[in-house]
């Protein structure tokens, strides 16, 4: 089993997705921002992507016609959106994906009471 950073890839309905071909066009469309795409499990499709950004005002349909525009599969588009004010990074500066991960599976498992 290959974890962390090196398996940067969801399948989705039988169908592979690069989760940095993801990221690459939220940041295009949302360039000031950090976001970062994970994979979590679901039992229909086998995985769905979730976007976590620090863009406040972060929609999911805002991103249907950049996905068009850069040729993704609709499977491409995540499943679900979670805003946090600051997403996790390694010391060098990268996205701490194993932590987002792990902060994603709990705020699903047990959403805030808002």
């Amino acid at each position: 089993t290959i974890l962390g950073r090196t398996k940067r890839f969801a399948k989705v309905a039988g169908e592979m997705i690069s989760l940095a071909a993801v990221e690459s066009v939220i940041a295009g469309v949302w360039p000031a921002f950090n976001h970062a795409i994970v994979s979590i499990p679901d039992p229909r499709k086998g995985e769905q992507l979730v976007l976590v950004t620090e863009y406040p005002d972060a929609e999911l349909k805002l991103l249907i016609e950049a996905f068009r525009k850069h040729g993704l599969s609709p499977l491409s588009l995540p499943a679900r959106l979670i805003k946090w004010n600051k997403i996790p990074l390694l010391g060098s500066g990268k996205v701490d994906y194993v932590s987002v991960k792990k902060l994603v599976l709990e705020e699903i498992s047990h959403p805030a009471i808002k």
